[in-house]
């Protein structure tokens, strides 16, 4: 048996959960869990917001632990190494993008936390080549968020092949944001951070950020007119893309890795006459996250995390629901 902690309703308190996972499968590994962050899209999940949650819902997909026990089949993974498991727990392995590489593209890929037991919880199960090892010497703790937050903003560096030459932008100083700063510093390009606040000015230039924008003074972004190769936004909510738009270079990039829900609303010809892009990405693959974790050990990235126990994981998603959290919260047994 397996204690976790489940939402059983929308929005509902979290409560204490036992479930059996029978029997290991041949495929399969079950991790100790030692930390888990709570991210955003635990919360879209935990409150049925997608439409896809399946109660009870036991979320987390930040997990860093141990392996206590592997399937027959798994020959790469060994008890007691220490791993981590991030937003996919298993893939079809026989489409086109499984075999290419691009697993995190499946689409018939099984979430940690959708029609699965995720890791807020003493143990969780997932397919072994969903699972990464983490390199000798990372800080365990804050390792977590990388599996989501942290992979979300690399994944783009890697499949646009940014050149560590170009000028960079990120939107959105949050839990996201915060790494992109990060990960495009080390990466070796020129950053920008467009800002809401002093406090937020002071905080993206410690991050990484070696210049910074008012985001809510509109002749601030006019003076950026054609500067960046790429912008990341991480935010979920409606701005002016057109003006944000009109601060990218000749085929410059505007990626979205925050969820918005609003449609976008995009003057077609600022994309036309200067060959710009609007993309989009999820998570990496395993190799991807693989990659990122062992650049961000080698340049010290890591989350800025407040830490939780998991037993007081109602006053951890209340914090999260606040909107005060500095920058991602993680739990610990």
């Amino acid at each position: 048996m397996i204690n976790a902690f489940a939402a059983f309703e929308p929005k509902g308190e979290l409560k204490p959960f036992e479930y059996d996972p029978g029997e290991l499968k041949a495929h399969e590994v079950e991790i100790e869990v030692q930390t888990c962050g709570i991210c955003h899209s635990d919360l879209s999940v935990l409150d049925n917001e997608w439409g896809n949650a399946r109660y009870p819902v036991v979320a987390g997909h930040e997990v860093v632990g141990t392996i206590a026990e592997v399937g027959d089949k798994v020959k790469h993974l060994t008890v007691g190494q220490v791993v981590g498991l991030g937003w996919h727990a298993g893939y079809c392995n026989v489409c086109a993008q499984c075999h290419t590489g691009d697993h995190n593209l499946c689409a018939d890929s099984q979430a940690t936390i959708v029609g699965h037991h995720g890791g807020f919880a003493e143990k969780v199960r997932a397919a072994a080549n969903s699972v990464v090892p983490i390199p000798d010497g990372m800080d365990l703790e804050s390792a977590g968020p990388l599996f989501c937050g942290g992979i979300t903003v690399f994944n783009p560096l890697v499949q646009f092949d940014v050149k560590p030459t170009e000028k960079a932008a990120v939107i959105g100083i949050g839990g996201l944001g915060h790494l992109a700063l990060q990960f495009l510093n080390a990466w070796g390009c020129e950053v920008t951070a467009f800002t809401t606040s002093e406090a937020k000015t002071k905080e993206a230039l410690r991050l990484g950020a070696h210049h910074t924008l008012n985001s809510r003074d509109p002749k601030a972004i006019e003076s950026a007119a054609g500067r960046f190769d790429l912008i990341i936004s991480t935010v979920n909510v409606k701005l002016d893309w057109n003006l944000y738009l009109s601060t990218l270079k000749p085929r410059g990039r505007l990626h979205f890795v925050g969820a918005t829900l609003d449609p976008l609303d995009l003057n077609v010809f600022s994309l036309i006459m200067a060959q710009r892009s609007v993309s989009g990405s999820p998570v990496g693959s395993p190799l991807t996250i693989a990659k990122m974790l062992r650049f961000a050990s080698l340049h010290n990235i890591k989350p800025v995390i407040e830490r939780f126990r998991l037993h007081d994981i109602n006053e951890a998603i209340k914090r999260l629901r606040s909107g005060q959290a500095r920058y991602r919260i993680v739990l610990y047994r």
